[in-house]
Order: structure tokens, then sequence, then C-alpha cells
């Protein structure tokens, strides 16, 4: 399968200039590229990541490339750890304009059965209970400022079955809900909420399942339009463009990027 993108990422256009955000998962995948992204365009980022190792080190990317960016270490499913990471963000950044929701984890393309009780729990927990915790917490700091703009990482299962197992399938069916949920809650008072929604993307967290996966899922990725899987920089790009003011009549909305999966 071909890996590679016609897709090249530019870096200096100032969209999001004096914007203050913060990227969850930021320490790999769609949430590195992202954050790589938004501070070429110019936001002041604070990472999050239950790697500490890894946000640290994309921060240095971002630094090395000109730009600011802190690390923080969290888990997205612990309110503790996320009620911490939020006051700690806001005292860096001075308040937030930006919020990314993007930490989650795959549950194998597990079936019900093989789904058991902690499975479930754990995909939940950071797939749809992250976003929840996460955004409840940044809400107040979003409010205070003026609004802003909250981009949450869907995927294509929240919108069909065969995207992922049971529990990722749900929860990702989830974060569509609380998007729009979200954005009718608050778009009136200057959050604009919205979602991308990837296909079969090249992350450190895909690559085994891509490399080692099951005949059927290998066959899919490779049948879509666009006759490959993504690469995170063409999802960081999307992310880009909902959290800019191009983006500024779009509330509640699901950005499919899957390479044309969806059509069949």
């Amino acid at each position: 399968m071909t890996t590679s993108s016609p897709f090249s990422v530019g870096t200096t256009d100032p969209v999001l200039h004096g914007r203050r955000g913060v990227v969850t998962g930021g320490g790999s995948g769609i949430g590195r590229a992202s954050a790589l992204r938004f501070s070429g365009a110019g936001a002041t980022l604070v990472l999050w990541d239950r790697n500490l190792e890894a946000v640290e080190a994309v921060a240095k990317e971002v630094e090395a490339e000109g730009g600011t960016a802190y690390a923080v270490e969290v888990d997205v499913a612990d309110p503790a750890s996320v009620a911490a990471a939020a006051t700690r963000s806001v005292e860096l950044l001075g308040g937030i304009d930006l919020l990314m929701n993007n930490a989650g984890i795959l549950d194998d393309y597990a079936p019900i059965l093989e789904t058991d009780e902690a499975l479930w729990t754990k995909i939940i927990g950071v797939n749809l209970t992250g976003p929840y915790l996460v955004t409840r917490s940044l809400m107040p700091a979003l409010l205070e400022d003026g609004g802003g703009a909250i981009v949450n990482t869907a995927s294509i299962a929240g919108i069909v079955a065969g995207g992922g197992g049971t529990a990722y399938t749900a929860s990702k069916h989830g974060v569509i809900g609380l998007t729009r949920q979200l954005a009718f809650d608050y778009g009136q008072l200057g959050v604009r909420v919205n979602a991308i929604c990837p296909g079969a993307v090249e992350t450190g967290m895909t690559r085994a399942l891509f490399d080692e996966g099951d005949a059927a899922v290998m066959e899919s990725v490779r049948s879509v339009p666009a006759g490959r899987h993504a690469q995170p920089e063409e999802l960081a790009e999307l992310a880009l463009f909902l959290a800019s003011d191009a983006a500024s009549f779009c509330h509640g909305a699901c950005f499919v990027a899957d390479g044309g999966w969806t059509i069949r």
C-alpha cells in the first residue's frame, strides 16, 4: 500500500496568531501534527498526554520551529488529573481560546463478546469521558475570554459501523453527540464546536494494526477511493481550518476525511 501523499503542510500562515490552546493526546499522531500546525499558525499551546516523555519531545519540536508549547502529563479519564491540568494550563497561557480534544485509544476491532467490562470502561473513559471532563474543565476559561473554538477528534466509527469495535464505535458516536450538543448550548456564547472524522490514519497507535492487521481491515483501507491511508498532517490541516476564523460559520459539524471510506 502506498503511504505517500501529494499534500504539503505550510507553517507560516498566522491564522491563529495570539491564540492560546490546549491539545490533548499531543504526544503523537494527529495530536502531534496538529500541535505543530497550530504553532506554525501562531498559537501558543499546552500539550497534554499520558506519556510525559513523548509530549515533552513534541514541545521541543514546537520550540525548535520558533513556537511556544508546554508539556503536561494528564490522564484525561481521571477527573482530578484533568482539573489540575486545566488549572495549570490557564495559568501558563493566561487564558484559553482553543481546545482540541484528541486523546484516544483503540479497541482493536473487538466485537461485544470480546469486550469485557474492563475494556469497555477503558475505551469509554478515554474516548468519551475524557472530552467531557476536559471540556467541562476548560469551558469557563473559554467563556471568560469571549469564546473560542473546540475541535474534537471523532472518527468514521462515529458515523458508520466497521471503523472499530463495539466500545470504540460507541465512544466515537458519543463524541459526535457531545460535539453537537456543545455547539447547541454554547454557540451563541461565542464557542464554536466541531469534529473531525478521520478514516484510516497512519499513527504510532495504528501502525501495528496496518502492519499486522487482519485481511478484512487491510482490504478496507486499500479499497477506498484514495487508495491509501492518511498521514496525520492531513488531518491537522482540517483541524487548523476548524480552529481558525475561516470556519466562523461552522457549528456542530462533523467533517469527514476518510479517503472516501464511507461513500462505499
